[in-house]
C-alpha cells in the first residue's frame, strides 16, 4: 500500500513539471459550434402596405431565412418564407389593416443556423384613390372620386352625413363613382371600403354654390366693391390678375368690413398684387388666393386701426414678392386668431420688419401648419412678438407651428426663430422641417420671455444654434430630441421640397405636400 501512494504521488509531481515546462498555447478566440440570432430587428410599415424590415447583420452568416404569417402569432404555414444574403427585406402590397407575424433566423456554411428572432407589424389602411380630388370632379352638390379601373370595392361612406353609396359593376370597370346630394362649401371625408378593409381615404371640401358669392373679374371695378362691402359678404374671384392700383406700381386695399375671398378655379387661382390694410376690427378669410407684393412697399396684411378683430385666416394661399413682412401689427389691436394653413410663402424679404410681426397689438393664438416657407426673412426674426401684457390684461397667446417646410430663415448671427416676449406665451413646435440656417445666431430665442416650446418630431439640417449650443452662448434653449437628417430635396432652389430621405417620410415630418 505504501508503495503504491509512493508511485501516485510521483505521477503528480512530474505532471507539476511537464506543465511548467510544456504549457499550452494562450486562448485567444472562441469557436461557437451555431451562429448567433440577428439582433435589432425592425420593421417599418411605409406606403400604407410595404413593410421594409432590416437587422443587424451576423458574423459568419452566409444568409438569412425570414418567415412572414398573417396575424399577431406564429401561425402553422408561412404565407411567405424568403431566404437573403443581406440582413434587409422589403415586403410590397401586403393585405391593408392586418397584422403580421415575421421571424428571421440566421443560416452559414459548416455551422449550425441561429435561433429565431420575432416581431409583429400592421400595415395601415389602404390608398386607392386618386389623391387630391380634382378641382374638374368637384361641384358645389357632387363629387367625382376615382381610382385605378377594376379595382374592386363595395361602398363609400362620406361624412359628415353618413351618405352611403353603393358601387356598382359599371363604377369598378370605369374606376369613378358620382355622388350627389353634398352641402356646397362643405369638407368631406370619404372612406371607400370592401367588407372590413380600408381601400381609400379622401378628404375634399365642396366649392361655393355661386348663388350665394359676388362674382369678381380681374376687368371689373372691384376695388370700390371690395372695400365697401358689408359685413360678411362672400366674393368668388375667377382667374386673372386684380391690380390694386397706385401712382406707381401695386397699391393697398383698405378692409374695413368682415369678407371672404374665394377662388372660382383653384387650379387657377386668381392673383391680388398688392397690400391689405385691415381697418375698423374687420376679419378677413382668403381661400385658394395668390397675394403678390411685386411693386409694393408694404406688408402683405397691415393691421392699421386700432380695436378688436375676430381673424384674419388664410388656407390654400400663395404670398410672394413683398418687401416687408406676413402680418405687421403694430397698433393696439386684439386679434382673437390669426390661422395660415396649406400655404407658401417665398420671396418675403422682411427690409426693415419681421416676418410675422407683432408689436403694439396683441392675439390669443396664431397657428402657422402645413405650410412652406423658404426664400424669405434670411435676416429677420420669423415670429416676433413684443412684450405689450400690460396693455391687453388676460390675454396668453397661444403659437403653434406645425408640420411645416422652413428653409433659409432667420439665417443671422442676431436673429431668431421665435422672437415671443409677450408674457404668459405658450408655444408648439412639432413635425416641422427646418434647414439652411448655418448662420443662426441665437437659435429659437435669446429672450427669457420666450416660453420653451413643446418640441417633437422635428428635423434639422445644415443649422446652428436649434438643437445645440453652436458657439455665441445666445441661444436660451434647445430642441434637444431634434434629428439632423438631410432631406435631400428634389430642387429646392426652385421651390421643390420634395424628400427623398425615407426616414423623414416615415415620421411625416415638415409640409405634407412634400412626401410624395
Amino acid at each position: 500500500m505504501k508503495n503504491k501512494w509512493k508511485y501516485i504521488i510521483g505521477c503528480l509531481l512530474l505532471g507539476a513539471a511537464a506543465s511548467c515546462s510544456d504549457a499550452p498555447d494562450e486562448l485567444t478566440s472562441v469557436d461557437y459550434d451555431r451562429l448567433f440570432s440577428p439582433t435589432s430587428l425592425d420593421c417599418q410599415v411605409r406606403n400604407r402596405v410595404d413593410c421594409i424590415v432590416k437587422w443587424n447583420a451576423v458574423a459568419n452568416a452566409t444568409s438569412y431565412v425570414v418567415e412572414l404569417y398573417e396575424g399577431e402569432t406564429l401561425g402553422e404555414t408561412p404565407m411567405r418564407v424568403d431566404e437573403v444574403t443581406e440582413p434587409t427585406l422589403t415586403y410590397e402590397g401586403l393585405s391593408g389593416e392586418t397584422h403580421y407575424f415575421i421571424r428571421v433566423k440566421a443560416v452559414g456554411e459548416a455551422i449550425s443556423e441561429s435561433k429565431w428572432v420575432e416581431d409583429t407589424f400592421e400595415t395601415d389602411p389602404e390608398q386607392i384613390f386618386v389623391t387630391p380630388v380634382a378641382n374638374a370632379d368637384l361641384e358645389a352638390k357632387q363629387v367625382t372620386l376615382r381610382w385605378p379601373a377594376g379595382e374592386e370595392a363595395d361602398i363609400i361612406t362620406l361624412t359628415p352625413g353618413d351618405i352611403v353609396y353603393r358601387i356598382t359593376p359599371e363604377d369598378i370597370v370605369a374606376g369613378c363613382a358620382t355622388i350627389t346630394g353634398l352641402t356646397p362649401e362643405t369638407e368631406y371625408t370619404a372612406v371607400m371600403t370592401r367588407g372590413e378593409k380600408t381601400r381609400g381615404t379622401v378628404t375634399f371640401t365642396t366649392p361655393m354654390d355661386l348663388g350665394g358669392a359676388t362674382l369678381l373679374t380681374p376687368d371689373m371695378d372691384f376695388v370700390p366693391m371690395l372695400e365697401g362691402a358689408e359685413d360678411g359678404a362672400v366674393f368668388a374671384l375667377e382667374a386673372g390678375t386684380y391690380l390694386i392700383p397706385a401712382e406707381e406700381g401695386a397699391g393697398q386695399l383698405a378692409i374695413s368690413s368682415n369678407i371672404t375671398l374665394n377662388c372660382v378655379d383653384a387650379d387657377n387661382m386668381p392673383v391680388i398684387n398688392g397690400c391689405i390694410a385691415i381697418n375698423n376690427g374687420a376679419s378677413l378669410t382668403a381661400n385658394n388666393i395668390v397675394f403678390d407684393g411685386t411693386g409694393t412697399e408694404s406688408h402683405a396684411f397691415d393691421f392699421v386701426e386700432a380695436g378688436n378683430c375676430d381673424h384674419l385666416s388664410l388656407s390654400g394661399c400663395v404670398v410672394r414678392n413683398y418687401s416687408k413682412g406676413f402680418f405687421y401689427l403694430n397698433v393696439a389691436t386684439l386679434v382673437n386668431t390669426i390661422t395660415v394653413d396649406n400655404c407658401l410663402i417665398h420671396g418675403v424679404e422682411c427690409s426693415g420688419s419681421d416676418m410675422f410681426d407683432c408689436r403694439s397689438g396683441a392675439y390669443n393664438s396664431f397657428t402657422l401648419s402645413n405650410s412652406t416657407v423658404w426664400n424669405t426673412c434670411a435676416a429677420r426674426d420669423f415670429i416676433r412678438m413684443d412684450d405689450q401684457s400690460g396693455a391687453f390684461a388676460g390675454v396668453a397667446p397661444v403659437i403653434t407651428v406645425t408640420n411645416c417646410t422652413l428653409d433659409g430663415c432667420s439665417n443671422n448671427s442676431s436673429r431668431r426663430l421665435l422672437y415671443v416676449r409677450f408674457k404668459g406665451n405658450t408655444i408648439t413646435f412639432t413635425n416641422n422641417m427646418v434647414s439652411n440656417m448655418p448662420n443662426c445666431g441665437r437659435g429659437f430665442s435669446d429672450s427669457g420671455n420666450t416660453a420653451v416650446p413643446t418640441f417633437s418630431n422635428n428635423n434639422y439640417w445644415n443649422t446652428k444654434n436649434l438643437v445645440s449650443e453652436g458657439g455665441e452662448g445666445k441661444a436660451k434653449f434647445f430642441d434637444t430630441e431634434g434629428t439632423t437628417l438631410d432631406p435631400g430635396y428634389k430642387d429646392a432652389a426652385n421651390g421643390d421640397f420634395t424628400l427623398s430621405n425615407e426616414d423623414l417620410i416615415y415620421e411625416q415630418i415638415g409640409d405634407p405636400r412634400w412626401f410624395n
